[in-house]
């Protein structure tokens, strides 16, 4: 399936005759969530009738909505910073964790088989590793046929949150990245075709032959695409999986950072897979419509309780119960005109 960018659902379905109809939720952003996010919009729609339009936009998009307050809630794959996040009257909250991996597009090597590092993915968008018989990568490949092929290095066009943390790993794995490049949710990249979110560098990746792209792990599946492994940081090749997204979040410290906004890349363990991330939802606390508010709470708080299922089969990772919890503690600060908390645990 090709996930394209487009607005999931309709509205809030009507009934004739009942209480007074639930408000709209609108929502805008990150295109790495995209595929749950409209998984679960068509199932909560089957079962309470309320709608949700989300446009799959890129993080960038996403902040600057919910910033100019045109949507109920923004989605955004780069945590904001607590000052950015007082700033702007929000709070941020992780709905789910997924993977970025590196995707091929290489003739004869199947899903899995080709091996990167991260010094090595650098040079590559840095362009100081141009083929793929390139020496640094017949070493991480020994017994691989490797063709002697331009390598196109795909990348994000949008302001993204993918590329924040795509950007933030490279920058931890090499020092030259985090000196001539940095990290960001848009950066002078060195080389390479730019592509506008998750969807088209999956499908660039596919039409051009030669090309290395970075996508969430769901679109990587989904598309069948051919995924590298990756040298973690205790120097262990591990697959992206289920299991190494889980490690990397297991020890994490959820409240160390305003608005839970705690980096999961290059963790420590052997299993653990190296570029995991959570995706956020942004939310003002004094909302302009405090019943959209609520109607979009109700929705997160169902997609916690119900959605962890359909979540792991789009290779997603649930929030554990913990955090969870500590979550919904803080929709406390969403309040209407009276200062009075539009959702309560109660309301469910």
């Amino acid at each position: 399936m090709h996930f394209k960018a487009m607005i999931v659902a309709a509205g809030i379905a009507a009934a004739s005759a009942g209480p007074a109809l639930a408000a709209d939720i609108s929502g805008a952003g990150a295109t790495f969530p995209y595929p749950i996010y409209a998984k679960w919009a068509d199932a909560y729609k089957k079962e309470t009738g309320a709608g949700l339009n989300y446009q799959s936009i890129g993080s960038g998009g996403g902040i600057k909505q919910i910033q100019a307050r045109t949507v109920t809630f923004g989605a955004t794959d780069a945590p904001l910073k607590g000052a950015d996040l007082d700033k702007d009257g929000l709070i941020q909250f992780p709905m789910v964790m997924g993977g970025i991996v590196l995707v091929a597009n290489l003739e004869g090597i199947a899903p899995g088989q080709l091996v990167l590092d991260g010094p090595t993915v650098a040079k590559i968008y840095l362009g100081e590793i141009k083929s793929w018989d390139d020496a640094a990568i017949v070493k991480l490949n020994p017994g691989l046929k490797l063709p002697s092929q331009a390598i196109v290095p795909v990348r994000r066009s949008d302001g993204s949150g993918t590329t924040f943390v795509f950007t933030d790993y490279l920058g931890k794995v090499s020092k030259d990245w985090d000196d001539k490049v940095g990290s960001a949710t848009a950066v002078e990249w060195p080389v390479g075709i730019g592509a506008k979110g998750n969807e088209g560098v999956a499908n660039n990746v596919m039409q051009t032959k030669g090309a290395i792209g970075y996508v969430e792990y769901a679109y990587a599946k989904q598309n069948k695409l051919t995924h590298a492994r990756l040298v973690n940081k205790a120097g262990k090749v591990v697959e992206p999986s289920t299991p190494s997204f889980q490690a990397a979040a297991a020890s994490a410290d959820w409240k160390s950072k305003p608005g839970f906004g705690i980096d999961l890349n290059n963790q420590a363990g052997d299993t653990v897979w190296p570029i995991t991330s959570p995706t956020f939802i942004l939310l003002p606390k004094q909302p302009k419509d405090p019943a959209a508010a609520a109607e979009a709470l109700k929705f997160f708080d169902w997609a916690y309780r119900k959605g962890d299922t359909m979540a792991a089969d789009l290779d997603y990772i649930p929030m554990p119960e913990a955090v969870v919890k500590m979550v919904e503690e803080s929709w406390t600060q969403v309040v209407d005109p009276a200062g009075k908390p539009v959702w309560t645990a109660a309301a469910k």
